[in-house]
């Protein structure tokens, strides 16, 4: 039987301030750096992690939010008001603003350090 996702692999020019930048805004912590490939891999909580790994030095393609392939990150949080203000507190770079239906979910989009898309979520009950 095949579980929850393990990892999300993200190739950075810089590991280090990519995985700093992800335990300074989110909270997450350092699970594991590997010493030979340079890879870091970051946690939340028991099972998410984003694993952090060196890019090659081609250029980035700019893509569109519906261009094919994986497009954002999403982190849920519990308290949608709390989280955007400490988001803004570290002045993090929104691209859209907050995506509010009244007692069905709360959404705002946002980008790391290197331009990857994340979006910050809220909904009373998980999908499902």
């Amino acid at each position: 039987m095949f579980g929850e996702l393990e990892h999300v692999g993200i190739a950075a020019k810089d590991v280090a301030a990519l995985s700093q930048w992800y335990v300074d805004v989110l909270g997450y912590k350092v699970a594991y750096r590997d010493p030979k490939t340079g890879t870091h891999f970051v946690k939340h909580g028991a099972r998410s992690l984003l694993e952090i790994t060196p890019a090659n030095d081609a250029p980035r393609k700019d893509r569109a939010m519906k261009d094919a392939g994986l497009i954002h990150l999403a982190i849920w949080t519990d308290d949608f008001d709390r989280d955007y203000a400490t988001l803004k507190e570290k002045r993090v770079k929104f691209v859209s603003p907050v995506d509010e239906e009244k007692g069905v979910k709360k959404v705002v989009f946002f980008e790391d350090p290197e331009g990857n898309l994340l979006h910050l979520m809220w909904r009373p009950k998980p999908l499902g």
